[in-house]
């Protein structure tokens, strides 16, 4: 029996990297982006953004014709299962915007083959895709649909995909239930099925989870400064305890932003406030999540001490998260306006940034390399944890600085620099 033809609409982060996964598989897979200019630049085997060996995948699929892309919705006719996979949009707070998936399923769900089951891996507030579901059946009743939420991880998003470890399906009828077992079988064993509802909960579930594990984690932190222990001491004897486990979100930051976090807290309180119920926790761990940044940078402020004027701050990292060039949503872009209001000079380095999505809106000095970045510095802070940055040449970085002094808000440098350098971590004081 031929394997099934793929059909994947959405093609930002998410789309392209399940687009190449299921090509990898050995499936047929036509990629549509409605979007003309980016269709044909990954049909010329440029893809939108880096991922670590996305671009090595899709030109390799390309080549031998499993893989194709256009921007026209007749494209999808021959296809067995859609995934819906548009990076939902985030409001800036952090609501999601779901328009998209509804005009993107107005397009395409006339061209659709009968008898197809779109699977929707967009991220979706919990309802809307019964909603999308009833959009869907006013072109064909024949026509089905499914929720597998994704758990990517920028940086190693390709290997996340193809070894998940296990993959939740949220179905509205029992009979697509084997359909959904067999094609999810190429990547796990363990399929786990339940209704669309659950399986939206699901997503959000995880995330808020994670986001409560960062908060805890940032408050555990600024307790262990005050009183003197060390953060890395204790996550490090708390990840013993077999009930946390050693792949427990105990590390310290300058909090989640993406808004992939921020944005299931919400859905969580919408419902909590739409019922009028008592869960009023999402939205505090969300509130809490906004002001670290805030408290980030007055930690800043003090380490610079007195007047702020002419003091000029290095940053290493600019990306929300090591592994990705996207700026969209970046707490440490946050984390530079707050010090360029204060009037501070920062001069950034970044490995992989796209400043291209900054547009006009550019307020710092960008600097070549990381070395550049501590040009004449009175503070080096480190706000993405790249692995770049993980070895570094410390008395070249004192000699460019100004003032040796290091903030390392990922504490990355778990063995402190050498003595001729001032090092601060965070949780662990004055090191």
């Amino acid at each position: 029996m031929s394997k099934p033809v793929i059909g994947v609409v959405g093609l930002w982060h998410l789309g392209c990297v399940i687009a190449a996964s299921w090509a990898s598989l050995g499936h047929r897979v036509v990629g549509v982006d409605f979007d003309a200019a980016r269709a044909d630049s990954l049909a010329k085997g440029k893809p939108p953004l880096f991922e670590p060996n996305l671009e090595e995948t899709v030109r390799e699929h390309l080549d031998n014709g499993r893989l194709s892309f256009s921007s026209e919705a007749l494209a999808l006719s021959e296809c067995d299962v859609v995934f819906l996979t548009y990076d939902t949009p985030v409001r800036e707070d952090d609501t999601s915007d779901t328009s998209i998936l509804f005009e993107s399923i107005e397009t395409f769900r006339g061209t659709m083959k009968h008898g197809a089951i779109l699977i929707v891996s967009s991220q979706t507030p919990v309802g809307t895709c019964r909603e999308l579901r009833t959009a869907l059946k006013a072109a064909s009743e024949s026509l089905e649909i499914a929720y597998s939420p994704e758990n990517l991880r920028l940086g190693d998003a390709i290997n996340c995909y193809l070894n998940p470890g296990y993959v939740v399906v949220g179905t509205p009828d029992s009979r697509i239930d084997d359909t959904l077992q067999e094609l999810f079988s190429a990547v796990t064993d363990d399929v786990v099925l339940m209704s669309l509802e659950s399986s939206e909960v699901v997503k959000h579930g995880i995330n808020s989870f994670l986001a409560t594990s960062v908060t805890f984690a940032n408050h555990l932190s600024d307790i262990c400064e005050v009183a003197g222990a060390d953060m890395l001491a204790v996550t490090a004897a708390m990840k013993r305890d077999p009930r946390i486990g050693q792949k427990a979100y105990l590390t310290a930051g300058i909090g989640f932003s993406g808004g992939t976090l921020g944005r299931d807290l919400q859905a969580l309180d919408a419902v909590n406030r739409a019922h009028d119920g008592e869960a009023a926790f999402f939205k505090t761990i969300h509130d809490f999540n906004l002001s670290r940044k805030d408290a980030v940078a007055r930690r800043i402020r003090e380490l610079l001490g007195g007047s702020l004027k002419g003091k000029v701050v290095g940053v290493w990292g600019l990306t929300y998260k090591p592994g990705t060039s996207t700026l969209r949503r970046s707490l440490p872009l946050e984390i530079v306006a707050l010090l360029r209001a204060d009037g501070i000079e920062v001069r950034a380095f970044d490995p992989k940034a796209d400043y291209g999505e900054l547009a006009n809106t550019l307020d710092f000095l960008v600097a070549e390399s990381a070395m550049e970045a501590c040009r004449g510095a009175d503070l080096l802070v480190l706000l993405t944890e790249w692995d770049d940055f993980k070895s570094v040449d410390w008395d070249a970085v004192k000699a460019a600085m100004r003032s040796a002094v290091v903030f390392d808000t990922k504490n990355l440098w778990k063995d402190a620099p050498p003595e001729s350098l001032t090092y601060h971590g965070l949780g662990r004081g004055l090191i």
